[in-house]
């Protein structure tokens, strides 16, 4: 509801777009053919303040400071609304500045990513687009001093438990995810004391989800950063990717939520945020549990996330080796969803690890010399070293290399130590690999069929493995080796 105050200037920006608003408890949004204004609610709640004008124009032009970078034509500008000498109202005339509007351009209601994703739309080259935005996102998000991550996030955990119960949710199961989360939280605060004092807590986005984010120029951009509440956008990057992580899986799955989540590790390299990663899945379901009754939506379903996020699993490893063009990493991004504790295991690839040593995203090539013996042993010592640290953690691990050297498949059954330890060796006649590495485009393998070759010469000592037919379709038969058959999806 828009407040009584604030009616002419709605009427007006109601006449510019030829459009009724579009509201959300805080502002009012209205979208025209050519141009989108937002206008911020005269209200005050125990959140924020939007009740005088001068905290309109401060707010409004704060959220074009946070949103512009990432959006630069997206975000227009800030305009003030004005009334003349006779009364009349406008769009940045002259006369007395009334109230302030911040100026979009409009979207296609189609390219906002939630929509997207109820249509299917979210293939996975936009699902990696995503994590790649996030990643950058992050990596060049101010760092924040001064902030006390685990009281943080008690006080928010309190927060949501007593949201959810106003919200009419069930207070008892409610308590029981919020005690578990209390226990988690003691167990990680260290973790999150430390990522503190190493610069992961930044001036993050504080809401991202697909509702945030749309398709701009081809590519997908965040939108509508949190402006009003610092204290909460200054927060750790694996909390604020956690709530992309969570609404992909509560909307499309695990395996969109893990491909995005490994993509955007493969960025960063952050593999310590794993441990907190249930947690502040969680915490993020609880957040949408409290607020989806105000929406006329039942928030039961974000309970039963929280307690698949908290659900605890015996971490397992995956290694996958075999020759360039066996189908590795396609059969790693399909198991990887399905080991563990939701969303599934960390995927490591080599050829990932590699060019983010080199500072390239994965489908740049790199030149030859980044291939040196040195600068693969550097990587799988990476590898290993990541794989053990998650395993630790209590989360399951895919490991996506060649592994043609005995040693490095000896390192990976080492590094899995106290786990669940499967080895798969996929292979296939030299000829259909070769037609394999040669049609292949936009990988992160900067394998030739030259490479491929050298490598087919090379002696793999003994495959104690087990060895899988890769001609075909090898998911199949390691679904049935890893008793994945009752939640398996191709």
């Amino acid at each position: 509801m828009i407040p009584r105050g604030q009616a002419a200037v709605a009427a007006l920006l109601s006449q510019l777009t030829g459009a009724a608003p579009l509201e959300t408890h805080i502002s009012a949004v209205f979208v025209g053919a050519r141009d989108v204004f937002k206008l911020k609610k005269a209200l005050k709640l125990p959140f924020l303040d939007f009740s005088t004008l001068a905290q309109r124009e401060a707010f409004t032009r704060r959220e074009l400071e946070l949103n512009r970078p990432a959006a630069p034509d997206l975000y227009r500008g800030v305009l003030p609304v004005t009334r003349a000498a006779d009364g009349c109202l406008a769009l940045d005339g002259p006369g007395e500045v009334v109230d302030w509007v911040l100026h979009m351009a409009p979207v296609p209601e189609g390219d906002f990513l939630d929509a997207m994703a109820a249509r299917q739309g979210l293939d996975g080259k936009l699902l990696d687009a995503v994590a790649d935005m996030a990643a950058a996102l992050h990596a060049t998000a101010p760092v924040a001093e001064g902030v006390d991550s685990p009281a943080r996030a008690a006080f928010i955990l309190d927060g949501n438990r007593d949201g959810c119960v106003d919200a009419g949710l069930d207070p008892a199961r409610v308590e029981r995810i919020a005690a578990t989360m209390r226990r988690r939280l003691s167990a990680i605060a260290p973790l999150l004391r430390a990522r503190a004092a190493s610069g992961h807590v930044r001036r993050c986005h504080g809401d991202l989800h697909l509702a945030n984010l749309c398709l701009w120029e081809g590519r997908p951009v965040p939108f509508d950063a949190l402006e009003f509440d610092e204290a909460m956008a200054r927060t750790d990057t694996g909390y604020d990717l956690a709530f992309l992580v969570m609404d992909l899986e509560v909307r499309l799955g695990r395996a969109a939520a893990n491909r995005v989540l490994n993509r955007a590790l493969a960025r960063s390299g952050d593999y310590g945020m794993l441990p907190a990663l249930p947690f502040w899945m969680a915490q993020r379901a609880l957040v949408r549990a409290k607020l989806e009754p105000a929406r006329d939506r039942p928030g039961e379903p974000y309970l039963d996330a929280a307690e698949r996020f908290l659900a605890e699993e015996p971490p397992r490893m995956l290694a996958i080796g075999g020759l360039q063009g066996t189908g590795k990493t396609r059969l790693a991004r399909a198991i990887a969803p399905l080991l563990g504790a939701s969303p599934g295991a960390l995927h490591l690839r080599t050829d990932e690890i590699r060019k983010r040593r080199f500072g390239l995203a994965p489908e740049q090539r790199l030149p030859e010399g980044a291939y040196a013996p040195e600068v693969s042993a550097a990587v799988h010592e990476e590898l290993f070293a990541a794989a053990r640290g998650t395993l630790q953690a209590g989360r399951s691990v895919v490991v996506d290399a060649v592994f043609l050297d005995p040693a490095t498949r000896a390192a990976a059954e080492q590094a899995a130590a106290g786990a669940g330890f499967t080895g798969i060796w996929l292979e296939a006649p030299l000829e259909v690999l070769r037609a394999r590495v040669a049609a292949r485009r936009g990988d992160a393998s900067d394998a030739t069929v030259a490479v491929l070759d050298r490598a087919a010469q090379a002696e793999a000592g003994t495959i104690k493995w087990r060895r899988t037919d890769a001609a075909g379709d090898p998911i199949p038969v390691l679904r049935s080796l890893l008793a994945l058959n009752g939640r398996f999806e191709a």
